[in-house]
């Protein structure tokens, strides 16, 4: 399993159908980045392949958020397995026995060299009446420790979660947990379809590890110089 940083770091999200396109994306902001994210779009529309093919620039952060039985999702786990990426994400609300049965399975395929296994607590484009409407009362914050607390138990090594949750999981649960944070936005940027937002400097000062960005970057003119940009605005001081 890849080491938490020793400094707060991005990912950038390569978000788009075309493989040449993530391709010229990810050789372009990979000396201002730690690892580019392959999700679903790009996931769905050109395959496991792709993973390896950006992975020749930076290593990759697969978004794929697998939420199904026990059995199905180790067996997701096991296929994405061959393209070794460095992180992969499940929904934490899959239960203690889905998240044991995909730590087992990185394991059995990978040994030491397994990525890291990332638990999904509340997506940032959650409101509480948002959340409300699924039948989850008490907000965002209170399901977001309830699913850390249930993933940390059963062998997650780390979460995502908003930039408003990420103090109040470093105070529950201290350093260790790997903490990858989407929903971040420069000041002044479009939030689009964020609801829990913070800038890259107000998250780092929570405490996350990891920046998950994708549209201040890439659809910046020059996405190399956005991301320059933003690596330098968390550059220690």
């Amino acid at each position: 399993m890849r080491q938490k940083p020793n400094a707060a770091g991005i990912i950038a999200a390569l978000d788009t159908a075309d493989a040449a396109r993530a391709e010229a994306w990810a050789g372009a902001v990979a000396p201002h980045v730690g690892l580019v994210k392959v999700g679903l779009e790009l996931f769905c529309a050109e395959g496991l392949s792709v993973v390896t093919r950006v992975a020749q620039h930076r290593p990759v952060f697969l978004d794929l958020k697998f939420h199904d039985i026990p059995n199905t999702v180790a067996g997701a786990v096991r296929s994405v397995c061959a393209a070794r990426p460095a992180m992969l994400t499940l929904h934490g609300g899959g239960g203690s026995a889905m998240i044991e049965a995909a730590r087992r399975a990185a394991e059995d395929s990978l040994g030491e060299d397994r990525p890291a296994i990332l638990a999904v607590t509340v997506l940032t484009s959650f409101t509480a009446s948002g959340l409300a409407d699924t039948g989850v009362s008490g907000g965002p914050a209170q399901q977001v420790l309830r699913l850390a607390r249930l993933a940390l138990a059963a062998g997650a090594d780390g979460l995502v979660c908003s930039p408003h949750e990420v103090s109040r999981i470093r105070d529950a649960f201290g350093g260790d947990p790997l903490l990858v944070v989407p929903g971040v936005r420069p000041a002044g940027a479009d939030i689009g379809d964020q609801a829990r937002v913070a800038t890259p400097e107000e998250t780092i000062a929570a405490g996350a590890d990891w920046l998950v960005i994708g549209r201040p970057i890439m659809a910046a003119p020059d996405p190399a110089a956005a991301a320059a940009a933003i690596a330098a605005s968390i550059r220690p001081r």
